[in-house]
């Protein structure tokens, strides 16, 4: 029998972000950057990532694929908003991924929803 390197358990972030700076949310590769540097310090492995500008003025929407899952963002900067979705499983710290984003974009007000992730059984 083969041990998985991840156990297929997780804790999975929907956050909403308000009050930011209309500036942080255009800036797509500070976005990335930021992401970049709170799954890492999360003790998350960064695979891959994709972020679109829908322009100058407008919003940013991006996704790292992480070998413990995901972290995504879409901002609005008219609405200083942001919508963040975290899922990781193993030894990866979602919450500290999120703090970090939250810190650096310095939200104003912030909404959570947590669920732990898991096969039907072993939650």
């Amino acid at each position: 029998m083969t041990s998985l390197p991840y156990l297929p358990h997780g804790t999975h972030l929907l956050a909403d972000l308000s009050g930011v700076a209309a500036a942080s949310l255009r800036d797509c590769a500070a976005l990335e950057a930021l992401l970049r540097q709170a799954a890492i310090e999360a003790g998350a492995q960064v695979l891959h990532g994709h972020f679109h500008s829908f322009g100058q003025e407008a919003g940013v929407t991006g996704v790292l694929l992480l070998a413990e899952s995901h972290i995504s963002i879409h901002t609005w900067p008219e609405a200083g908003f942001a919508a963040v979705d975290i899922f990781m499983c193993g030894t990866a710290r979602p919450q500290l991924a999120l703090d970090i984003i939250s810190t650096e974009l310095k939200a104003r007000y912030s909404t959570l929803q947590t669920a732990r992730r898991a096969p039907p059984g072993q939650a």
